[in-house]
């Protein structure tokens, strides 16, 4: 199976979870870090699922599944415990070309949730399929001890070093080869030195 890894800007983006057990308390907290408006069909819902509601951080519709309830999202996803409601949850959203995800079922995902390692804007994911996500989980645990919390504070000096290089008035040539060595952190305070000592000559003028 080819997948193609991508990092979907979902804020203020509306979107589907049917199901309010735990396979979907599993997946909420993920899908809640994007900023999208969630929407949540279920009967019945955790302890959990309600206080989210209560709080505003997502929206729990009462009820079981309608097909209409698939109009007008970004992406969904079919949480429940009855195999035969999540492929009609796929089929229709297919239908109406929306991408849909089956938790743990391969044959009716569009897509596939990785195993995620999130420092800051650093964001590592590892997917197997969804044919052994118990391996995506061990070799995210190996990562998280390889990439520490301080890649957080290092990703944003990385990103404010590349900001001013960009807006410097150093020649392309220049500013490519300084990007381009971005990755030692030598390279960056040299390069965030050097940005900055532009920027004053430029105030001086």
């Amino acid at each position: 199976m080819n997948l193609l890894p991508i990092f979907l800007k979902l804020d203020g983006r509306q979107c589907l979870l049917v199901g309010a057990g735990t396979v979907a308390l599993d997946k909420i907290g993920s899908l809640l870090k994007t900023g999208m408006r969630l929407r949540v069909v279920a009967p019945e819902a955790l302890a959990e699922v309600r206080a989210l509601a209560a709080d505003g951080k997502l929206e729990w519709v009462q009820r079981e599944f309608a097909p209409e309830d698939l109009d007008g999202n970004f992406i969904v996803i079919a949480a429940t415990d009855v195999p035969e409601v999540n492929a009609e949850i796929y089929r229709g959203a297919v239908a109406r070309g929306i991408p849909s995800n089956s938790v743990d079922d391969i044959p009716n995902c569009d897509f596939f949730f990785g195993s995620v390692v999130r420092r800051g804007d650093l964001q590592i994911a590892v997917s197997t399929a969804g044919q052994s996500p118990s391996l995506a989980q061990k070799i995210r645990q190996q990562l998280e001890k390889q990439f520490g919390p301080g890649y957080a504070a290092w990703v944003a000096e990385l990103g404010e070093a590349r900001r001013r290089i960009l807006a410097s008035d150093l020649d392309k040539e220049r500013k490519l080869e300084l990007l381009h060595s971005l990755a030692s952190r030598e390279a960056v305070e040299a390069a965030l030195h050097e940005a900055t000592e532009l920027a004053g000559a430029g105030d001086a003028k």
